[in-house]
C-alpha cells in the first residue's frame, strides 16, 4: 500500500453558476488556453530577434486566426472523439454528437482540426504555413496543461491501479476503492510544463528562423509524452486495451512521432528562412 495515499479532493465541476448560466472548469480551460496562448503568440511575433527580422505573420492576421483555430479545435476535437473513441454509441445516438457539455473531446482530432485551420487560413491570407504552424504549436502546451488540470478537477481520465511499491497514489470517487495513478497530473507535467519549456528554450535559441522546426518538435515530443502517459492512464472503458496491450491514445500518437521527426529533419535541412516584412 502506498505510504502517501490521498483521497481525491472532490471539486465542483461547475466553476460559475448564475441562474441558468453554467460555466464548467473544462470550458474555462479551453478559454484560458486560447486567451493566454494568444497573448504569448503576440509577444513572440513582436520580437523580431526571434525571427531574424520582421515576423512573417502580422498581429492583425494572428488576431483573425484565433477564431479559425478555435473552431478547428472544437470541431476537430469532437469529431475525433466520435470517430476514434465511441463511434458505435454515436451511431445509435446521433443527436448526442452535438451535446458538447457532456464531455468527450479528442486531442488528436483537435490537432487535426488545428492543422486544417492553419493550412486553410495560411492559403487564404498568403502567410507561410509552417511559420503559422510553429507559432500555433509553440503556445499549444498552455492549453494542454490547463485541459489536463480540468480533467483532474472533473475526476475523469484517472490512472491505472498503482503498484503497491509506489510511494504515492490517489483514490478517485468514480474509480472504486483502488489506489490509482493521478495520470492527469502526469500528463499535465509532460504535455504541458515539460513540452512548453522545451519549445520555449528552442524559440529563444532561434528555432523560429527554421520554419517547421517548432511544429515538428511539438508533434514528436507530444507523441512520445502521450505514449508514456498512456502507460499510467486507464483506457476508455468502451475500448479497453487494443492490439498487444496498446491503447487508442498510443496508436494515434505513433504516426505523430514519425511525422514529427520527418518535419524536424526537413526543417533542419531547409536551413534558416529569411523573414519577409509582414503587412501591418
Amino acid at each position: 500500500m502506498p505510504f502517501l495515499l490521498i483521497n481525491f479532493p472532490v471539486f465542483d465541476p461547475v466553476a460559475i453558476a448564475i441562474g441558468p448560466i453554467v460555466i464548467r472548469w473544462y470550458a474555462l480551460a479551453y478559454i484560458g488556453g486560447i486567451v493566454i496562448g494568444w497573448i504569448y503568440a503576440r509577444s513572440l511575433l513582436k520580437n523580431e530577434t526571434l525571427w531574424g527580422g520582421p515576423a512573417p505573420i502580422s498581429l492583425v492576421q494572428l488576431d483573425d486566426f484565433i477564431l479559425w483555430v478555435t473552431i478547428g479545435i472544437i470541431l476537430g476535437g469532437r469529431t475525433g472523439y466520435v470517430l476514434f473513441y465511441n463511434l458505435p454509441f454515436f451511431i445509435q445516438h446521433p443527436a448526442e454528437i452535438f451535446e458538447l457539455w457532456k464531455g468527450g473531446m479528442s486531442f488528436h482530432g483537435g490537432f487535426l482540426g488545428c492543422v486544417v485551420a492553419v493550412i486553410w487560413f495560411a492559403r487564404k491570407n498568403n502567410v507561410p504555413i509552417l511559420s503559422l504552424g510553429d507559432i500555433t504549436t509553440a503556445v499549444g502546451p498552455i492549453g494542454l496543461f490547463l485541459g489536463r488540470i480540468a480533467n483532474f478537477i472533473n475526476g475523469e481520465l484517472w490512472g491505472r491501479p498503482a503498484d503497491p511499491s509506489l510511494p504515492w497514489a490517489m483514490i478517485f470517487p468514480t474509480g472504486g476503492p483502488v489506489p490509482r495513478h493521478p495520470s492527469q497530473l502526469y500528463e499535465a507535467g509532460m504535455e504541458g510544463i515539460f513540452l512548453f519549456t522545451v519549445l520555449a528554450v528552442m524559440v529563444r535559441l532561434g528555432a523560429l528562423k527554421r520554419p517547421g522546426l517548432i511544429l515538428g518538435s511539438f508533434i514528436t515530443i507530444y507523441g512520445i509524452a502521450r505514449i508514456v502517459g498512456e502507460h499510467f492512464r486507464e483506457p476508455d472503458p468502451q475500448l479497453g486495451f487494443l492490439w498487444g496491450g496498446l491503447t487508442m491514445g498510443m496508436l494515434l500518437s505513433l504516426p505523430m512521432v514519425i511525422a514529427g521527426i520527418l518535419i524536424v529533419v526537413l526543417a533542419w535541412r531547409h536551413g534558416t528562412a529569411k523573414s519577409a516584412p509582414a503587412s501591418r
